[in-house]
């Protein structure tokens, strides 16, 4: 959210009517330190593993709120149409990213979750830049990376579950 109202407000690209909002001097400052916190939090294995458990309840809403905030002239079906659509991609995303890290968490190292969390950091900046300077290429590697959730999702939950399963004691899923 920081870095496309920064883009928007820089004016480096023209936002949808209904993203203006990101442009707004207080919204910039709430996502910039968010996003700052973030930056840091995602590098502690505890503290990512509690960041991510928090914005279950936030990262969710926001991406539905979003997409239908991007089709705000178009229509009331527009809207909660995308809305649905940005809101399961959001919660798709956010499960795989707080289970994956959840396991990566678990290494008695910190390097692997730095680097993780430096990989992801790399993702969505090349996510941004391909949607403002290639956005077919960018329909097409979304198309990619949501192949990739529905594959990945189920192995990490497991992955997940039998980590916390051994942590407070429970027998092993299946």
């Amino acid at each position: 959210m920081f870095v496309v109202g920064l883009a928007g407000r820089l004016g480096w690209v023209l936002l949808p009517e209904g993203l203006r909002v990101l442009e707004h001097p207080w919204v910039l400052g709430i996502a910039g330190l968010m996003l700052l916190v973030e930056f840091f939090a995602d590098k502690v294995p505890i503290i990512d593993s509690i960041w991510d458990g928090i914005h279950t309840f936030i990262r969710i809403p926001a991406g539905a709120a979003l997409a239908a905030m991007v089709f705000g002239g178009q229509g009331l079906e527009w809207q909660v149409a995308l809305a649905l659509l940005g809101g399961t991609l959001a919660a798709g995303t956010h499960f795989t990213k707080a289970s994956g890290r959840a396991i990566v968490n678990t290494s008695p190292e910190p390097f692997s979750n730095i680097g993780v969390s430096l990989g992801e950091d790399a993702i969505v900046l090349t996510g941004l830049w391909l949607i403002f300077a290639h956005p077919v290429v960018m329909l097409g590697c979304l198309v990619a990376f949501v192949v990739l959730i529905a594959w990945l999702l189920p192995k990490c939950w497991r992955g997940a579950a039998r980590i916390l399963g051994r942590t407070v004691g429970q027998p092993r899923p299946n």
